[in-house]
C-alpha cells in the first residue's frame, strides 16, 4: 500500500473505516428503476466471472463454491413452458437441486425436496 494513501472515506455518521475488513468476493449489480433486462444479467455474470475466488474456483479445484447470481422469477417464461397452472406472480418459488448419481440416493433426495416444497 502506498504510504499515506487510503481509499476509505473519513469517519462520518455511522461509518468508521476501523470496522472495514476484507469480503470474500462480493459484487452487487442492480437496476434501480426495477426495469428487467438481459443486459443486467450479463453484467451480473461478468461481475461473477471477475470474482475469481467466488465464481471460478475455490479451495477445491474441480468446482466453484456455489456462487451465482440472484434474479427475479421469470414468471412469463415459466407460464409458457409448464403444463400446469401456477399461482399468481410472487405466490410461488423456484429452485435448483444437484442430485446424486446413485438411483437410490437420488430417489431419497427427491422425496426430501418434495416434502420441503409441499404446501
Amino acid at each position: 500500500m502506498l504510504s499515506g494513501f487510503s481509499a476509505a472515506p473519513a469517519p462520518q455518521g455511522l461509518y468508521d473505516a476501523a470496522h472495514e475488513h476484507d469480503a470474500c468476493g462480493v459484487a452487487f449489480v442492480a437496476q434501480m428503476s426495477g426495469q428487467r433486462s438481459h443486459e443486467l444479467v450479463e453484467l451480473a455474470i461478468t461481475a461473477l466471472r471477475n470474482l475469481e475466488h467466488r465464481g471460478a474456483s475455490g479451495a477445491e479445484p474441480d468446482s466453484g463454491d456455489g456462487a451465482g447470481i440472484l434474479i427475479q422469477v421469470p414468471d412469463a417464461f415459466l407460464r409458457a413452458v409448464v403444463d400446469f397452472d401456477l399461482p399468481g406472480a410472487g405466490g410461488y418459488a423456484v429452485g435448483i437441486a444437484f442430485l446424486p448419481d446413485d438411483d437410490g440416493t437420488e430417489r431419497h433426495s427427491m422425496a426430501a425436496i418434495e416434502r420441503l416444497a409441499a404446501p
